[in-house]
């Protein structure tokens, strides 16, 4: 600091009074060579400044710290990374942030509460829609699943995801089952589920919705899993 206010044009005793510095420890201070960490710190600076350049100024602490250790072999913290690129003005993009969904309309409460076993067919059912690639465009695919046995009970594939293919789903599911009054349907908040369609169907039926909360996939963990494994075992492995 004294040094930078001494280049500005201010006496060295004035800027060594106000610091509370004394004079001959300036002067000492400007005769010392630099001391081992300093150097491995203008070093690694250079290091931290060629890496954020070849990331075209994109990479921020973590993944600069990850290029130095995992390609070079650098032995050096996480933490000084972050200091020397606060030091030297480095920084990386910042990563976009999703606003929380919320609906302006109600929907079902979360009767389910990530308690999937059942005892007995039919209490509970799971749905969710997934999509595919195929060589005509995406295809869109809703299950409805039931918890106790893990069976498929209905479905439903659409070139769209409308109210209208849930609903479909719904409707085969009721048909197969024919299930008793109180049956549970549990389901995301997606704009399908929470539709009139699909809402009276549920109800005409005598069943029970349930939903998890926004953004949150353990919340249907069981229909999650089943499409994951769909997906990775059946789809992904043919045209």
């Amino acid at each position: 600091m004294i040094a930078v206010m001494a280049g500005e044009g201010l006496p060295i005793k004035v800027c060594c009074r106000v610091l509370c510095v004394s004079e001959s420890g300036f002067h000492m201070w400007r005769k010392r060579p630099p001391s081992p960490r300093a150097i491995r710190h203008a070093w690694l600076t250079e290091q931290i400044r060629r890496v954020h350049a070849d990331s075209r100024g994109t990479y921020g602490g973590k993944r600069v710290h990850a290029e130095l250790t995992l390609g070079p072999g650098t032995a050096v913290g996480h933490g000084a990374v972050e200091m020397l690129m606060r030091r030297a003005g480095l920084r990386g993009l910042p990563g976009s942030r999703r606003r929380r969904l919320t609906h302006q309309t109600p929907t079902a409460a979360d009767l389910v509460d990530r308690q999937f076993t059942r005892s007995e067919p039919d209490e509970l059912w799971v749905t969710e829609i997934t999509e595919h690639p195929t060589r005509e465009g995406k295809v869109y695919c809703c299950m409805v699943l039931d918890a106790f046995s893990r069976k498929v009970v209905g479905w439903s594939i659409d070139s769209a995801q409308t109210s209208t293919l849930v609903t479909n789903a719904l409707g085969t599911a009721i048909q197969n089952r024919r299930p008793a009054p109180g049956t549970m349907i549990h389901s995301d908040h997606g704009v399908q589920f929470t539709s009139w369609a699909f809402t009276e169907r549920a109800k005409a039926s005598g069943l029970v919705a349930s939903m998890g909360s926004i953004g949150d996939c353990f919340d249907n963990a069981v229909i999650e899993s089943f499409w994951g494994r769909m997906q990775v075992e059946l789809l992904n492995r043919q045209r």
